[in-house]
């Protein structure tokens, strides 16, 4: 009878389906169903066992994410502190307020906000695994610093104002604080436990602190404001201020390896043209 046949048909594949169907009553404790937020990991027992454990330590992990929350605050500091002091120098000249005090005064400030803070900084958050290398690496870019400042405050007089010679402390700052702040925002990518991460943060202190005390010449933009520049100078300015927008530590520290780079550029051009010449 094809009714009947259908029927019973019908019967058994529900049935088959219902007995390959899951028993949400039955599902182990360890695999995660749903939306679900926990960590859920293998552990290996002193007996040499694995067992699967769910959660993590409250204690522990808690003082991790407070290091981090220190880090990230540490180089919006730096940041700020970069900004102002842009800030400060153009402020006592339109109040006529420029004293040898002030310059003094202001370069103490330079050398704790751009010499100490990201070496401390870079040491704390990559270079401590290192031990007294990574300790020595992140000294150079401090040391680098106290004598590009030195530096600058007795040739502060016979200088061009249009060039800085050696990367600024400040933009030498901005440059490995942002090198941190793409680590810190990207961990899949550099992960501090392994040797070219640790190499790689490393050759970036020391490579900024040589910066800072060589004679590479870098553009200081202090004049800029004061000449007119042709209209096509602003789309390389869009592109730049996209890129920022786009990814904020991607796009500052691309800016301020292309800037380092820039000057590195141009003193090789010149040197070759003097040669030709």
């Amino acid at each position: 009878n094809p009714p009947v046949l259908l029927n019973r048909i019908f019967m058994e594949s529900a049935v088959t389906t219902s007995n390959q169907l899951p028993d949400p009553d039955k599902v182990s404790d360890d695999e995660p169903v749903g939306l679900t937020f926990e960590v859920v990991e293998e552990e290996r027992t002193q007996e040499g066992q694995n067992v699967r454990s769910r959660g993590i330590y409250l204690v522990p992990n808690a003082i991790t994410t407070a290091a981090l929350l220190s880090g990230f605050y540490s180089i919006l500091a730096i940041f700020l502190a970069g900004l102002l002091d842009g800030m400060d120098g153009r402020a006592a000249r339109m109040l006529g307020a420029q004293s040898p005090f002030g310059e003094q005064f202001d370069s103490l400030s330079d050398m704790l906000s751009f010499g100490v803070a990201p070496a401390i900084l870079v040491y704390s958050w990559a270079l401590a695994p290192m031990g007294r290398g990574g300790l020595a690496c992140a000294f150079i870019f401090t040391a680098c610093a106290a004598f590009r400042l030195a530096r600058f405050n007795v040739q502060i007089a016979v200088v061009d104002k249009r060039y800085f010679i050696g990367l600024a402390s400040p933009l030498a700052a901005v440059l490995l604080s942002s090198g941190i702040w793409v680590g810190i925002d990207n961990p899949e990518w550099f992960n501090r436990s392994d040797l070219l991460v640790l190499l790689l943060f490393a050759a970036l202190s020391v490579i900024s602190g040589l910066l800072m005390v060589s004679n590479v010449k870098y553009f200081s933009f202090k004049q800029l404001d004061r000449q007119r520049v042709p209209f096509a100078v602003m789309l390389p300015i869009v592109l730049i201020l996209v890129t920022i927008t786009y990814n904020i530590p991607i796009g500052i520290f691309t800016v301020a390896v292309i800037y380092a780079a820039s000057g590195i550029v141009t003193t090789l051009q010149s040197r070759f043209s003097s040669k030709k010449a």
